[in-house]
């Protein structure tokens, strides 16, 4: 049976979506089928780290939602764009559904609102369809009818924050709403952390906050910035210490 895998972070700007895009890489390197859906549909960006732009995506996930296509129909595969054209093992893909990325799509959606019920029903339809292994959901940032949505049906719910005290309050909020929704695994992610702390120290006083596993601290990064998400960081990178903390992620997902 497929797991769901929610990605999410209270705040934007935490590197919600790169380290969305390289836990699916990894999943997909150990022959994992492995579908991403960007439902951060307000400010889209996931695409980029696939190298897609807006020619190609000729479906979203914003076509699905107005009932324009079916989910599989805006599922693109991408695992031949990342890596510098790495090759999956047997069975090993990713499959990307986008969100649109054009202005007057955005602008409808803010406008209009869309039937978030239609996600769920999407969901499903991808893993039966697609044969997944693994559904990532990178989020809407934040706390909204979406956000709880896929809170709600994940298996896995990987939080992301900064160590920073905005990042720390919006965190409490949403370990909170987990808790609340019974998501059975819940783990967190510290990421920008200056080299200077104490890791050890700092995961001590996470996980004391929250009661709640910190699943790695990832480094800030001059090597993760200069790729300018132009390609998956793990897949170029496969022996850096910002590879070997998402895998520990990775290795967490598999075995709950």
């Amino acid at each position: 049976m497929a797991k769901i895998v929610s990605i999410h972070s209270f705040r934007g700007g935490t590197g919600k979506s790169n380290i969305s895009a390289n836990v699916a890489a990894l999943l997909a390197k150990d022959g994992n089928r492995v579908g991403v859906v960007d439902t951060d549909i307000n400010s889209p960006g996931i695409h980029v780290l696939f190298g897609m732009d807006e020619e190609e995506m000729t479906t979203s996930l914003n076509d699905y939602l107005w009932d324009k296509c079916s989910i599989e129909e805006a599922a693109y595969p991408v695992g031949a764009r990342i890596g510098k054209g790495e090759v999956f093992p047997i069975g090993g893909e990713i499959y990307l559904v986008p969100s649109s990325i054009r202005a007057g799509d955005i602008t409808r959606v803010l406008r209009e609102g869309y039937d978030v019920g239609l996600l769920n029903d999407g969901f499903n339809a991808l893993i039966e369809r697609l044969k997944l292994d693994y559904l990532i959901i990178d989020t809407h940032p934040g706390l909204n009818e979406e956000t709880l949505l896929s809170v709600a049906i994940s298996d896995v719910l990987i939080i992301i924050l900064r160590p920073d005290q905005q990042d720390f309050q919006g965190t409490a909020v949403t370990v909170d709403v987990a808790r609340k929704l019974d998501v059975p695994n819940l783990f967190l992610v510290i990421n920008k952390a200056l080299t200077s702390y104490d890791f050890e120290a700092l995961r001590k006083q996470v996980e004391a906050i929250y009661n709640c596993k910190v699943a790695a601290i990832l480094p800030l990064s001059e090597d993760v910035a200069r790729l300018q998400s132009s390609d998956i960081f793990t897949l170029r990178y496969p022996d850096h210490p910002f590879t070997r903390s998402i895998q520990n992620v990775v290795a967490l997902i598999k075995a709950v």
